[in-house]
């Protein structure tokens, strides 16, 4: 036999307030630890962004001046060289301008496991009251 007294029903209400506030302490925490590494991903999209930026700028002086010397010396090969730099630019901003998108989608700040784990916590909640 057990010397274990059957649990009153204060101890039962309390216990359960322990345990809710436990869980939604534990819920705060993936939360913040979620949204954290969210924001994480929305900065490293700006950067990109910023690094597009300059390469995009880099890419427009190297056109012009492709453009200038396609124009001032139309019978040497020069300006060919100018334009091949200017038109690699302009590529490797565009695939930087792609991947920040990419970092900074809407989707990507969703805190998804936290969603998943409320619903799991629901659910178990839904099945020890029934």
């Amino acid at each position: 036999m057990s010397d274990r007294q059957p649990a009153t029903l204060q101890e039962l209400v309390v216990e359960a307030i322990r345990d809710a506030v436990d869980l939604a302490r534990g819920e705060f925490a993936l939360f913040r630890a979620e949204m954290a590494n969210n924001v994480t991903g929305l900065a490293k999209g700006a950067v990109m962004f910023g690094v597009a930026a300059v390469f995009a700028i880099a890419a427009l002086i190297w056109l012009t001046q492709a453009l200038v010397y396609g124009l001032e010396l139309v019978v040497h090969s020069r300006w060919i060289a100018a334009l091949i730099v200017g038109g690699a630019l302009a590529v490797i901003a565009g695939v930087l301008v792609m991947v920040g998108k990419n970092l900074m989608s809407a989707s990507s700040l969703a805190p998804n496991r936290t969603v998943r784990s409320l619903k799991r916590d629901g659910e178990v909640l839904t099945e020890r009251v029934s």
